[in-house]
């Protein structure tokens, strides 16, 4: 379902949800934690999901041990480096990676300002040693309530230059974009991109409002956007990208099943959707499994895969010319 001729690309992938076990293990080792199992085998059912989870509150309940062992900076900064080599070891040629600071800080309540320089030395130095064109997003977790989230922001913006764009997360269904708009005016000035959790664990509006008052030229899952025609033509004709992620909207409860999935007519509709990962570690999954296992499941066609490749390209937040030199290093890796 991969098409070689197209860069294998991932635009929502969050680092919280990529820390190896190998390396919660050790971390936890190093800085006398404990975990709710000391083997591989004994902390993957705390950590991986085996099934559906009640809701999205329940799956990303997963991540509080992620974050638990993340004790310094050299943690926050290991796990960047980490995920960029196995962004390089699943065949990614770009790879977006967001990340919440405060979310990150809080456990051991280190700076949220100095996590955002942490991950960002550990992406570059990955992206260095492992060539895999990579790119950041700051998040402002949501369910921290619009105070907290301003501080988020604040850490944020001490390294706008090193970040690509901002998004929204957590607790769509209790913290509304509304609390936000100030802190998304705020994202645009500083010069990004924005992209927003919505149509998960909200309904359409969520979405709508994203686009119209947030200023999101993409949309993490926008799983709710099939149930509102008018906004499906929205989408389409503003050429809003949509972050879709197979195995995790089944895993929050998003979607009943991968066949009652909508990526096969968001496609079908000319919507710029895309494929990919979430939280690799705690789904289970990897980019190549969604593409080769899910989507199939879905009614993903070999064109339908092919076009959400397109997409992913035609969406990436990247510049013109940052697009020519990942492409050019693409052929090259090709030849």
């Amino acid at each position: 379902m991969i098409d070689p001729r197209l860069p294998f690309i991932d635009l929502h992938r969050h680092l919280e949800g990529c820390v190896r076990l190998e390396t919660m293990l050790s971390l936890a080792e190093q800085h006398g934690l404990r975990l709710p199992g000391e083997t591989i085998e004994s902390l993957t059912p705390h950590v991986v999901l085996s099934g559906p989870q009640a809701n999205l509150i329940e799956f990303l309940s997963k991540l509080q041990w992620m974050i638990y062992v993340l004790a310094d900076l050299d943690a926050c900064r290991q796990i960047a480096y980490e995920s960029v080599h196995d962004a390089a070891n699943e065949g990614l040629d770009y790879l977006e990676l967001r990340f919440s600071p405060l979310f990150m800080a809080r456990p051991h309540r280190l700076n949220p300002a100095d996590v955002v320089a942490a991950v960002i030395d550990g992406a570059k130095a990955g992206e260095r040693d492992f060539g895999v064109m990579t790119r950041l997003i700051g998040i402002l977790s949501r369910t921290f309530g619009p105070e907290l989230c301003r501080e988020e922001l604040n850490a944020l913006l001490a390294h706008k230059h090193e970040l690509r764009a901002l998004d929204l997360a957590g607790d769509e269904a209790r913290w509304p974009g509304e609390l936000f708009q100030d802190h998304f005016r705020q994202g645009r000035d500083a010069g990004w991109q924005i992209t927003v959790h919505a149509g998960e664990a909200g309904g359409s509006h969520n979405i709508r409002y994203a686009i119209e008052q947030l200023g999101a030229t993409r949309i993490g899952h926008g799983i709710k956007a099939s149930e509102d025609p008018e906004l499906i033509d929205l989408i389409r004709e503003r050429g809003i990208g949509l972050e879709v992620n197979l195995t995790s909207n089944v895993q929050t409860n998003t979607v009943s099943s991968l066949q009652a999935h909508p990526l096969a007519k968001f496609l079908d509709h000319g919507l710029l959707a895309t494929i990919n990962t979430d939280d690799p570690i705690i789904s289970g999954i990897d980019l190549k499994f969604e593409f080769h296992q899910a989507a199939p499941e879905a009614g993903i066609s070999v064109d339908h895969a092919r076009k959400a490749q397109e997409n992913a390209l035609a969406t990436a937040f990247l510049s013109t010319s940052e697009k020519a030199e990942l492409l050019t290093r693409f052929q090259e890796k090709q030849s």
